[in-house]
């Protein structure tokens, strides 16, 4: 199953995760199915220290996967291995309506540039980038040729993501 693609894309401190969440409310809260993949440094952890899970792995299981009655984690240890292709990682991802996908800054997918002042960098993407088809910005942005919407504007940049993906309105 291929899945409907759409990513959120900045600089350090730019907005991306608080937008991909509002995003991700204004979505689902539309009845759409939707998952997320983010890109993270290559030192993240999502287990702690002393859990059993983290001490499979420091015994040396490849994957862990923990499973209870409400949700369940599948982790792997990529050892040595290359980290997998964003196209990989969409491969393991359950069928569902859209897949938002916070980072991926080199990946073709189609993306909006969320933009603010207080940016670690604040050099605009989108000119060198024509995967980015829209900005979100938290001021006044001038000479894009693509839409610029108001970082806040959560419907219409909802609405805006809807239309490219070709998802009708629920």
């Amino acid at each position: 199953m291929t899945h409907r693609v759409f990513g959120i894309t900045g600089w350090k401190n730019s907005g991306k995760t608080t937008l991909t969440e509002r995003l991700v409310t204004e979505l689902t809260g539309r009845g759409w199915k939707v998952s997320t993949i983010k890109h993270a440094h290559h030192d993240f952890d999502i287990d702690k220290p002393g859990t059993d899970s983290f001490r499979h792995r420091e015994a040396g299981a490849s994957e862990v996967a923990i499973v209870s009655g409400r949700r369940w984690a599948l982790m792997h240890e990529l050892r040595g291995e290359d980290e997998p292709t964003l196209d990989e990682v969409l491969g393991r991802i359950a069928p569902c309506d859209m897949v938002l996908v916070e980072g991926y800054k080199r990946e073709g997918h189609l993306k909006i540039e969320a933009r603010r002042i207080e940016a670690k960098d604040r050099a605009p993407l989108a000119p060198n980038d024509p995967s980015i088809v829209a900005v979100a910005a938290d001021h006044q942005v001038e000479g894009e040729n693509v839409p610029v919407f108001g970082i806040d504007d959560i419907r219409a940049i909802a609405d805006f993501i809807e239309q490219r993906l070709g998802l009708a309105k629920h």
